[in-house]
């Protein structure tokens, strides 16, 4: 880095990636530092920066004895071990100024020596508490899907017998009820051979690919869908509004009957009788709902959202890309599987057939559609512009 290019960060302030210290000498609080970026997204320590972004240099004493106390805790206070890199700048004032750059961690999640997960937080760290955030740092290592976590409160009886069955023969040939007799297992024993259930808990891929009513145990896992008068979330006025509950079969079903009832149908070159296509193609349309079903963030109970402005189309799911995928890289056909398990099922339960290109099929479709990655909130959105 030269010192012109450090003289600009700096000038651009603290952020979620970039933290100004004057100097560095308690190693605990360091380690706290180092764990927040690598279970973030990285970023780069200033020393010899003061929080108002004043440079006030470092010597050369402070340079060493800062080196090896950056060494020591990042070796010994921070687990697993990483290996930050440093780079001495000199200003055009002479004075001398530490850059830390720490990469975002390929093993997480990382703690401190006293077990304590940090994450960032702006541009200041915060202790991770809540199970869900700390399941998904586990989620991000693929040390647990989502998917294959047992629901409290569920039993097989839960489980829509009549869907399982249809999967069942449409699947392996033959009735369901004749195989288990043969075999002489229960349901129950099939859903945990299937990997759907364990000491009849259903796991939430059970519940959510065959359960009857799954919002009675995951609430928030609904579709709310609005097509709105203009083109502001916040407008009061609507023209259609539902709420789509059921299994990923029917939340499937169900928002590619609001988008089709909500959208225009467009003459083209078809005569005055027929009912003309669809303003955005049916197949993209279906490609990225079912991207929205599968590859979402399951630990954040929160809704999937289907918002129909004037001039767009909304399609808004909780979690935004995991580990290092980028907007970039699903573009190009790259894919990472977040529910495996869901996934599996879902080539039989959903059209999808699980190579990785139905981003890349709906963009053939409609060009101007725009992804977008939130990492701050936490989301990924797809928008369709609608012709005026």
């Amino acid at each position: 880095m030269e010192a012109i290019e450090l003289i600009e960060l700096i000038a651009r302030g603290e952020d979620s990636r970039t933290q100004f210290k004057q100097d560095v000498r308690n190693p605990e609080s360091l380690a706290g530092d180092l764990v927040a970026f690598s279970n973030s997204k990285g970023g780069k320590i200033i020393i010899g920066v003061s929080d108002q972004g004043v440079v006030v240099g470092l010597s050369a004493e402070d340079i060493r004895r800062i080196n090896q106390l950056l060494s020591n805790t990042a070796t010994n206070l921070v687990r697993p071990s990483i290996n930050p890199t440093t780079e001495n700048i000199a200003t055009a004032a002479g004075q001398l100024v530490m850059v830390v750059s720490v990469p975002e961690g390929l093993s997480k999640p990382y703690s401190d020596s006293n077990g304590v997960f940090w994450v960032k937080s702006g541009s200041d760290k915060r202790r991770v508490t809540s199970r869900e955030e700390i399941q998904r740092l586990l989620q991000s290592a693929d040390l647990v899907h989502a998917d294959e976590v047992p629901v409290e409160g569920t039993t097989v009886g839960d489980v829509d017998a009549d869907h399982v069955r249809e999967f069942f023969e449409k699947q392996y040939g033959g009735p369901l009820d004749r195989v288990l007799e043969r075999d002489g297992i229960s349901l129950a024993q099939l859903l945990h051979n299937l990997g759907l259930a364990r000491d009849n808990l259903l796991n939430l891929a059970g519940l959510m690919l065959f359960g009857r009513h799954p919002q009675r145990h995951r609430p928030a896992f609904v579709v709310k869908a609005v097509s709105f008068v203009g083109n502001d979330p916040a407008g009061s006025k609507y023209r259609d509004s539902e709420d789509i509950p059921g299994c990923l079969r029917n939340l499937h079903k169900g928002m590619m009957s609001f988008l089709t009832r909500n959208l225009r149908r467009v003459q083209g070159n078809k005569g005055i009788n027929t009912e003309g296509d669809l303003e955005v193609p049916a197949s993209a349309l279906e490609e990225l709902v079912v991207n929205m079903l599968l590859h979402r963030d399951y630990f954040i109970s929160a809704p999937w959202r289907v918002f129909v402005f004037d001039n767009r189309i909304e399609l808004i799911s909780p979690g935004s890309l995991p580990n290092n995928l980028t907007i970039e890289n699903i573009r190009n056909g790259v894919s990472l599987i977040r529910n495996p398990l869901i996934a599996s099922f879902a080539t039989k339960e959903l059209p999808y057939r699980g190579i990785g290109t139905g981003i890349r099929r709906a963009l053939a479709a409609i060009p101007a559609l725009q992804l977008e990655s939130d990492h701050e909130r936490n989301l990924f959105t797809a928008t369709i512009p609608r012709a005026a």
